[in-house]
């Protein structure tokens, strides 16, 4: 009797542990602790910015790109920048890059260029002369640093008509020199100013003189002779065809023969009449 009830207890104990540990594992794990604070997304790469040369100036925040402003905020321009501003290749300028797609390429001159031109320089000049000189620094095509050495000169500038020969430039390039000349000015690329893929800036340290404007000019041609006034001719017919001037000495000879001998008639006669009165008046 004692040994049934002690072995119901034991297994009354063994169905309390199993039921206490099918209750443990029922229950859900515990989620793992919540950092503190926001969950910062991960950040996206930023678009790629157009390439600007050290010390020049970058791309306008909004809007087409303005090529005065970016020589405005350069510096050392004031000169090139006034000239712009005066002409209209300010807005060629922005036609051209808001308007096509091929970009533009402006070799912009110094104030020191300017100023080392020779005195009068550019008050000779007149003001369709002075607009053709501005859009001589302009190519009408975007031209990077890369490209100058297969560049097929001479380069058309935007001046003139369309012809590449009118107001042309020449550019060589030798590794990291690139050169410029006009027939006239030799000068080189000193730095990039500007270049995003539709604009570039180059600074040069002379003003480009197109040869059209500036080069020797053919020397003035001769005034033509004043015409032979026509010789009068005697009005006397000639006849068999002898020659007036002839007839006209033989003449004028006859004549005066003909005086010398009257009046030598005149003095034999004067003579004859003296000697008869001297002779009746002994």
């Amino acid at each position: 009797m004692m040994m049934k009830q002690a072995l119901i207890s034991f297994l009354s104990l063994i169905l309390l542990f199993l039921l206490q540990c099918s209750k443990t594992l029922a229950q859900p794990a515990a989620a793992p602790a919540q950092p503190a604070g926001p969950i910062s997304s991960p950040a996206l790469p930023s678009p790629p910015t157009p390439l600007v040369l050290p010390g020049a100036a970058g791309p306008a925040s909004s809007g087409p790109t303005n090529a005065t402003k970016i020589l405005e905020k350069v510096g050392h321009f004031s000169f090139f920048i006034r000239l712009l501003k005066a002409t209209t290749v300010r807005d060629q300028i922005e036609r051209q890059l808001n308007d096509t797609n091929s970009g533009v390429t402006v070799f912009a001159p110094t104030d020191n260029a300017f100023s080392s031109l020779s005195s009068g320089t550019l008050n000779t000049l007149s003001d369709p002369q002075k607009e053709l000189l501005i859009q001589f620094h302009v190519l009408s095509s975007y031209i990077p640093p890369t490209r100058f050495q297969t560049l097929r000169n001479p380069l058309r500038t935007n001046a003139g008509t369309n012809s590449r020969y009118e107001y042309p430039l020449n550019v060589t390039s030798s590794g990291n020199s690139v050169n410029i000349s006009t027939g006239i000015t030799n000068t080189s690329v000193s730095s990039i100013v500007y270049s995003d893929g539709q604009l570039a800036v180059y600074q040069v340290d002379k003003v480009l003189l197109p040869w059209s404007i500036f080069g020797a000019k053919p020397p003035a041609m001769a005034p033509a002779p004043a015409p032979l006034k026509p010789i009068k001719q005697n009005s006397t017919a000639v006849a068999d065809g002898d020659d007036s001037t002839d007839d006209d000495d033989h003449n004028k000879l006859n004549a005066s023969a003909a005086v010398s001998l009257m009046g030598m008639q005149h003095v034999v006669f004067l003579f004859g009449a003296s000697m008869v009165l001297a002779i009746f008046s002994l």
